[in-house]
């Protein structure tokens, strides 16, 4: 699910927050001239990212949203989110965005502040050129860089592509939520996936 805007102002982990974002670039996912870099939202990203998030709520699965985004909320997401939580996206040699992603909280009580959840969303005619993978990979880099313990993804659980994403990144399944959603007329599970950074660093 897209995430929320995130309230960094617990003080016991304000510093992890002032850590420099690692951002992979100019990484060339596919053999020929289509190679795609990560770089940070801007507020002139809102209509592609808009654009690419809207099709999953109008069409897919991937989001629990029913109500597609509007381009002034979308604009109001970008720039609500700072630090450790900024979004990033995926582009192509024209700029392009062909995708997105973002951490956010996982919860928002005190013990859980050591946790963050990802979202990663790609341009559909582009599913299997490695950019998915891309943003999740600069994700796990940023959690890592940021201090956190463990990223959790939550995927509807019969979306094998995004389960594979998640297995391929060093990501386990730890729980199946059974017919918590409702989404065009049946009922959804939903699969928890866990990364522990400091298992992901000693793999290495």
């Amino acid at each position: 699910m897209l995430p929320r805007s995130a309230d960094v102002s617990f003080l016991t982990f304000s510093l992890l927050f002032a850590v420099p974002i690692p951002v992979r670039t100019t990484v060339a996912c596919v053999p020929g001239p289509a190679a795609f870099h990560i770089r940070q939202a801007r507020d002139d990203d809102a209509e592609a990212i808009r654009t690419i998030y809207n099709h999953e709520v109008e069409f897919e699965t991937s989001t629990f949203d029913l109500v597609p985004r509007t381009l002034e909320a979308q604009r109001q997401w970008i720039a609500a989110r700072s630090g450790a939580f900024s979004a990033i996206v995926a582009v192509d040699s024209t700029d392009t965005v062909v995708g997105f992603g973002a951490l956010s909280e996982y919860k928002d009580r005190a013990a859980y502040k050591t946790t963050v959840e990802d979202s990663v969303y790609v341009n559909r005619s582009l599913g299997r050129h490695g950019v998915g993978r891309l943003l999740l990979m600069t994700l796990l880099d940023q959690a890592e860089a940021s201090g956190f313990h463990s990223v959790i993804a939550r995927i509807e659980a019969s979306s094998a592509s995004s389960r594979g994403l998640h297995e391929s990144c060093g990501f386990r399944l730890v729980g199946i939520e059974r017919e918590i959603g409702r989404k065009f007329g049946r009922w959804l599970d939903v699969a928890h996936m866990q990364c522990l950074l400091h298992e992901r660093a000693s793999r290495a």
